[in-house]
């Protein structure tokens, strides 16, 4: 406790390259991720045209990404097989998070450009965010840290199990 505010603190320097860019990769993230080798990767599942792969900064436990292999930044060019999988996609990401981690709704979504708040603009992706009752606690809102129980690689690996093949 800081004797000046009396406010507890929790520290999360692991943010800090996500908040400042360092260590930013070079390149397109996205493009990047499904060729990482398995050890390092946060894909959890790969298709024809798309793929599933954790945020690295997640709003909630499982919170992933459908995205197509393809670097291409607007919905309307998607062609129509990206487009059919990535719904595909989408809909098997849902039910493989509700049968590992139980959630009570969703937020799905597409930020279409910066300004929207898309934060890799220039790479479509779908957000598939689990959320819980209480999950919006007072922690992001007062304290503007979001608490997270479980380790991006462990999240990986339950997901990945459960995924269809």
């Amino acid at each position: 406790m800081d004797a000046t505010d009396g406010l507890e603190r929790l520290w999360t320097p692991h943010r800090m390259p996500y908040i400042t860019g360092e260590n930013a990769p070079a390149g397109c993230p996205l493009c990047q991720a499904p060729d990482l080798p398995e050890s390092d990767t946060l894909v959890v599942a790969r298709g024809v045209t798309v793929f599933a792969v954790l945020n690295l900064y997640p709003y909630n436990p499982g919170h992933l990404m459908v995205c197509p292999y393809r670097h291409v930044a607007d919905y309307t060019d998607l062609t129509e097989e990206e487009t059919v999988e990535t719904a595909a996609f989408t809909r098997t990401a849902m039910r493989v998070i509700r049968a590992v981690s139980r959630p009570h709704g969703f937020n799905l979504g597409m930020n279409q450009g910066a300004v929207a708040g898309a934060g890799i603009a220039a790479h479509l992706h779908q957000h598939v965010v689990p959320r819980w009752g209480g999950d919006a606690n007072f922690m992001p809102v007062i304290g503007q840290t979001k608490i997270l129980p479980q380790l991006l690689a462990e999240t990986r690996l339950m997901l990945a199990k459960a995924w269809p093949a």
